[in-house]
Parts: structure tokens; C-alpha cells; sequence
């Protein structure tokens, strides 16, 4: 009788190393790849530059595979005891490191019956990591980092986006990781801000900065970072105007535009009742969508409708109306929800009544002002994309403020090297400068 064999893979960059545990394992019986779903890798690791169907197509076809399975954890348990292999073959890298947990379960598993674990030899020379680095360096193209944004909310609890408004801080968004025991954390895309955009340039921010002026600046983010973004369309201006910026988004592999539902001259809606905000009406705002929706190419470009209700001071009550009318009748492909209230009660309740009614439209949340609760704690509400909406301008004025002032208080720069960056430091973090 032919003996089955198992091994997980995320063949998304595909090596010799991973050709080789391939042809070992099918010298041991029938072998079966459980291929990793974007859902279980995404969790832990990058989104993968392939999605699952491309990646499958791949291995299938690979000589010595006998079948693919989709495996829909990290864990190996649950395709182990379903298909109760006889081996299990893994590259003997897992002893070491946040891995050793896994392997450690796997041993477990496969004593239940009896199974064994084969570990081949960690072909050296051989870096998924160092691959992957080379790839950024690649850089991306428009149409792949346009659908981008629509499979990490497909694939992720929550999509981790972070306000960038110059090549420097998209460079820190791109590759910005911290490691611990549970696996890898980083950003999963970038907000294109009007208010720190604005700010950046010593502008008001009341819609000030055109779209012309403000593409100028993205575009050098676009070129040296390769992670979905969402732009800030603020009002999103005329419905007529709208659907060109719609269009010059989209060409640009922007993934998705958030507009929110306020006419009149803007004003930022963390004023809230300080300032006067005026909301279109429910009529006005969806036809403005439905315009923007009948202008884009794909269907990957993604229009988002941001509710000021409240922050103008409205109910919840109508902040669903709202929200319900600009998914059902303008076509919305996702709801922001902003507050300025400190506690997230009021976000806490739309979030939670809105899925209950919309449970596959994402909601974005922006919790500047309800900065205590954690990403865990939204997504358990309903939110699916969390905005650090402002945080690397705020942090970059008071660490620049600082390094000034000392350079004035000493007529030296000397005390001001403890507060700044090696200049051999920021040189290696721009890619191609050596």
C-alpha cells in the first residue's frame, strides 16, 4: 500500500531549496502539500505576492506532487489529523526559533498514530527572507498593488494602515518589523492624509492642496514602496471632479478613496462641534458615490464613505441611516465612522449594529481620539481596517523642534547627535544609494 506523505508550503517565492524537500518527500509515498490559504499566512507573516490560486496553480504542477490541499491554519494539527499521513516532512530550520512551537505539535500529532516527522537538512546559501528583499528592491506595478487592499481585508482580522506623507516615512511604513514569540508584526498598507499633507507644506487643511499637487508628493511614495494605499479625498469635491480623481487614482494603483459626506468649506473633523459641520444630503452624497463607482476601470478600486454625523453631533441612530443608504443605494464599497468622543462608545455601538446589518462591508475606524483600545478589541466590534491616521507627522515635529532647539541652546550641533539618525544609517535606508 503507498504510504502518504505531508508538507506544508506557501510557495510564493519558489527556490531550489523548496524544489528539493519536494523531491525528497515524494520519495517516501504519495505526496500531499497542504499550501497555506492567504487567511493563515497573513496573520503572521506578508501578505503573499501571489494570491492562493496562483500559488496552487504553481505546486500542482510541480513533478512529485500528488495533490494540493488548502491548509486554513498555521497550525499543522488540523490537516494532520484529518488526513493522518504516514510522514510528515519539514525543513529542519523549525528546531530553532518561534517555529519550535509548531514542530513541537506536529511531533505530538503524529504520534497519535503512529506517524513520523522527516526534517531535511536547511539548504544553505537558500533565503526566503533575502528573496523577499530582493523582490522590494523589484519594486511593484499599479494593477498588483491596486487589488492588494481587497485581499488583506479578505485575509486578515485587521488591516493595519499608517499615515505617510513623504518617501521617508512610506520607506519606514514598507519595512517596519517587530518580531516577538506569536510571529511578525508590521504595517499592511499606507493612508495618504489631507491634513498631514497639508501640514507638511505649511497649509491649512481646507482642501487647499489640489489633487495635481498632492499626486506629485505620492507618486514618491508610490516608487520606492510596494503596500497598498488609501487616499484622503476629504469631500471629494464637485461629483463631476470626483470622477476624474477617481480615475487618476486608480491609474496609479492608489487601492481605494475615502470621502466623507460634508459640503461647504472643510473643517477638520476633530474641531467637532466647535466648528460647523455641514452634511450633504443622504440624495446628494450617494449620487456622488455612484458617479465615482461608474467612473473606475476595475473592480478592485475601492470607494469608501466616510459618516461625520457623529461628529456634528447626531445620533448613531443616523449615522446608520446614513451608512445604510451609502452601501445600499450609492454603492459604497466600505464605511468609515469617525468620533471625536474619548471613551468609542458611540463607535462602539454603530460598529456592532452595522455589521449585524452589513456583515461583509468593511468599517474603518480611525481611533485618534479612542487610543486606548487595541486593534483585538475593534475587530471583535465589526472594524476591519484601523488608520493611524496622523502619527508620523506628529511624531517627526517634536523630535525635529527638539534637535533645533538644542543646536540654539549650545551654538553646537555635538548635543544634538544622541537625538538623530547616523547620517550612514539614513544613506542605507534609502534603497540604491550605495
Amino acid at each position: 500500500m503507498t504510504k502518504t506523505v505531508y508538507l506544508g508550503m506557501i510557495a510564493d517565492i519558489m527556490h531550489p531549496g523548496l524544489i528539493h524537500i519536494i523531491n525528497e518527500g515524494a520519495k517516501h509515498g504519495e505526496l500531499v502539500v497542504g499550501l497555506f490559504t492567504d487567511k493563515a499566512i497573513a496573520r503572521h507573516k506578508r501578505l503573499p505576492y501571489l494570491t492562493y490560486e496562483q500559488r496552487k496553480n504553481v505546486v500542482e504542477n510541480i513533478r512529485g506532487v500528488s495533490r494540493v490541499v488548502p491548509q486554513k491554519e498555521w497550525s499543522y494539527a488540523p490537516n494532520l489529523r484529518r488526513l493522518k499521513p504516514d510522514y510528515m516532512i519539514h525543513g529542519d530550520d523549525w528546531q530553532q526559533g518561534p517555529d519550535r512551537e509548531l514542530r513541537e505539535e506536529a511531533l505530538s500529532v503524529m504520534q497519535e498514530w503512529g506517524g513520523e516527522v522527516i526534517e531535511i537538512p536547511y539548504t544553505k546559501g537558500i533565503d526566503s527572507s533575502s528573496l523577499d528583499k530582493e523582490i522590494k528592491k523589484i519594486g511593484t506595478t499599479p494593477d498588483v498593488r491596486l487589488k492588494t487592499l481587497r485581499r488583506l481585508i479578505d485575509a486578515k482580522n485587521v488591516v493595519r494602515i499608517l499615515e505617510v506623507h513623504d518617501g521617508l516615512s512610506g520607506l519606514i511604513c514598507e519595512n517596519l518589523e517587530v518580531t516577538d514569540h506569536s510571529g511578525t508584526e508590521s504595517f499592511d498598507g499606507m493612508w495618504s492624509s489631507s491634513l498631514t499633507d497639508s501640514t507638511s507644506k505649511g497649509k491649512p487643511d481646507i482642501e487647499a492642496v489640489d489633487l495635481t499637487t498632492r499626486m506629485q508628493d505620492l507618486t514618491n511614495v508610490l516608487e520606492c514602496t510596494t503596500k497598498p494605499i488609501i487616499y484622503d479625498g476629504d469631500t471629494g469635491g464637485k461629483p463631476e471632479h470626483f470622477v476624474f480623481t477617481v480615475r487618476t487614482l486608480e491609474r496609479n494603483g492608489v487601492s481605494a478613496v475615502i470621502i466623507e459626506d460634508k459640503t461647504g468649506l472643510k473643517k477638520n473633523s476633530l474641531f467637532g462641534t466647535d466648528a460647523v459641520q455641514t452634511q450633504d444630503s443622504i440624495e446628494n452624497f450617494c449620487a456622488k458615490i455612484r458617479m465615482g463607482k461608474n467612473a473606475q476601470v476595475t473592480k478592485d478600486f475601492m470607494i469608501i464613505a466616510r459618516c461625520e454625523s457623529l461628529i456634528a453631533g447626531k445620533s448613531v441612530d443616523d449615522a446608520l441611516t446614513r451608512c445604510c443608504a451609502y452601501v445600499e443605494q450609492g454603492g459604497a464599497d466600505g464605511i468609515m465612522i469617525h468620533s471625536k468622543e474619548k471613551t468609542g462608545e458611540d463607535i462602539r455601538e454603530f460598529c456592532t449594529r452595522f455589521h449585524a446589518l452589513h456583515p461583509y462591508v468593511p468599517i474603518v475606524a480611525v481611533p485618534t481620539t479612542y487610543n486606548h483600545l487595541r486593534e483585538e478589541e475593534l475587530a471583535d466590534w465589526g472594524v476591519k481596517v484601523v488608520i493611524y491616521a496622523n502619527h508620523m507627522l506628529r511624531a517627526a515635529y517634536p523630535a525635529m523642534v527638539k534637535a533645533a532647539t538644542s543646536i540654539l541652546q549650545h551654538h553646537r550641533s555635538l548635543e544634538a547627535n544622541e537625538l538623530c539618525m547616523p547620517i550612514k544609517q539614513i544613506l542605507e535606508l534609502i534603497p540604491g544609494t550605495k
